[in-house]
């Protein structure tokens, strides 16, 4: 693999951890919010899914967000009558957002976005020694 492709998959990751991380800030944003109307939905949770991309021109493998999708866990369920979101049980439906899992989520994608960036500065220094050594 040459260095432009070596960047290129590092680059791809740079941009799926940078998605990631921006979905997972908003999750956190909105994990206190309740439905609009009585009876409503609140705000669902949403999670991004990736998959590996073979570039045809370099052979290399990137990665392509497949989809970013509500997760399907249900909502909390909590008792407060005189809240305008309530149903007709005084019950008011929470976002399925629990703050332990972002921050782990959040960590991991950190993490994954760090590496990819000592990827590229790894082949960056390789280069430069390469000129280096050819003057």
């Amino acid at each position: 693999m040459d260095l432009k492709s070596s960047i290129g998959v590092s680059a791809s990751g740079l941009r799926a951890q940078s998605l990631r991380m921006r979905i997972i800030a908003e999750n956190l944003a909105n994990s206190d919010s309740v439905a609009r109307t009585a009876g409503g939905d609140p705000y669902r949770r949403r999670v991004a899914t990736f998959k590996a991309e073979v570039d045809r021109a370099t052979g290399a493998t990137n990665v392509k967000v497949r989809s970013i999708e509500g997760d399907k866990t249900d909502f909390q369920r909590i008792y407060q009558p005189g809240n305008p979101a309530a149903d007709t049980q005084g019950y008011v439906l929470r976002p399925n957002v629990n703050g332990l899992v972002e921050a782990a989520d959040m960590k991991a994608a950190q993490r994954s976005y760090e590496a990819n960036l000592n990827a590229i500065e790894s082949a960056r220094n390789l280069t430069m020694r390469t000129i280096d050594l050819l003057k």
